[in-house]
């Protein structure tokens, strides 16, 4: 068991979550910084109900629109799992509500880090970073070694991107002796299990589905991963020494939505959850955009694909992605269970 201290910055977000709990798991002390530390005894039950936490587990009060409490959250640590970065369910009146705190919040999290002496700082980004503002109409795969053109993004994605880029920038820029090492994972759309009511805004297509708030499927696809193998690549990335410098595309093959809805729809059928599986056009779908916000969010995703390959991430950190159908049905059943739907 190790006594390293780990920082996870954003604990109570779904990814964040289980990235305390695989640390946890793996034998680490772990901090989690929270924005109001009244979530803390609530995430604490949500852990404890999966692994032994005892003193191992603290909570500090961090906002990365300001620098009050990162240099205390940071003190000590050996490592930091910066995973906290905002993710909208509606689309923003101003880009800069989600690039500001997405960029100036990893600058201010990677400086705390740099001052504290920490080894290795992972990076949570995203496919948003890698493939958006490209033409995904073909059957282009896209790697670690492809960026999103940001100004050519919708806003959520260009503040990935450009959160990313910065962070890039920023080691680049320190003097050797205060250089930590970065690595960056990029995951796709996150699925599996829920620990708690609060699921965000990964599981939508999900709960909507399971709801039957959504009259049909529309033409949307994702290149989809299981939240415990998000998580597990962030530990990996802290341990294996050839991560260091690298960034790794964290998902498993392209998948449509429909796809989704008929692999709920078989299992949990029985139980009372008649889950839409019909395809709708895309005029009905624009349509159902002008009321639903979180449609509005991913309307430019009709017909495009994520086609990306997973080799690195599978060579240097020895990843083994879960199924398709277990990271679906696993989050309908922990939705089902914690009461989502």
């Amino acid at each position: 068991m190790s006594d390293d201290r780990v920082l996870v910055t954003g604990a109570s977000g779904f990814i964040g979550l289980h990235c305390c709990l695989a640390l946890l798991d793996a034998g680490y002390r772990v901090r989690g910084t929270l924005r109001d530390l009244k979530r803390g005894d609530s995430l604490r039950q949500a852990l404890e109900a999966h692994t032994e936490v005892g003193d191992r587990l603290q909570f500090f009060a961090a906002d990365l629109l300001s620098d009050d409490g990162w240099d205390e959250a940071t003190h000590d640590c050996r490592f930091v799992l910066h995973v906290a970065s905002p993710l909208p369910s509606a689309p923003p009146k101003d880009e800069d509500e989600l690039i500001v705190p997405a960029r100036d919040g990893t600058l201010r999290v990677l400086r705390a880090a740099a001052a504290a002496g920490v080894e290795r700082v992972v990076l949570t980004s995203s496919l948003a970073a890698v493939l958006y503002g490209r033409d995904r109409s073909g059957s282009q795969v896209f790697d670690e070694s492809d960026w999103s053109i940001a100004e050519q993004c919708p806003p959520y994605e260009k503040s990935k991107t450009l959160a990313e880029r910065a962070a890039w920038d920023f080691v680049a820029s320190l003097p050797p002796e205060r250089r930590f090492e970065l690595v960056v994972i990029n995951p796709g759309l996150v699925l599996g299990p829920v620990l708690e009511k609060d699921s965000g805004t990964s599981g939508e297509a999900v709960r909507k589905l399971l709801a039957r708030e959504f009259p049909g499927c529309p033409h949307f696809g994702w290149a989809m991963v299981d939240v415990r193998d998000v998580a597990a690549a962030h530990v990996a990335a802290l341990r294996v020494p050839e991560a260091a410098g690298q960034r790794f595309v964290c998902a498993t093959d392209h998948v449509w939505m429909q796809d989704v809805a008929k692999i709920l729809d078989r299992r949990f059928r029985e139980r009372g959850y008649k889950v839409p599986t019909r395809s709708i056009p895309n005029f009905v779908v624009r349509l159902f955009a002008l009321f639903d916000k979180t449609t509005r969010m991913v309307i430019h995703e009709l017909d495009q694909h994520q086609y990306v390959s997973n080799r690195k991430i599978k060579n240097v950190l020895g990843w083994k992605p879960r199924s398709l159908e277990e990271m679906v049905v696993s989050m309908g059943e922990s939705m089902i269970a914690h009461g989502v739907v």
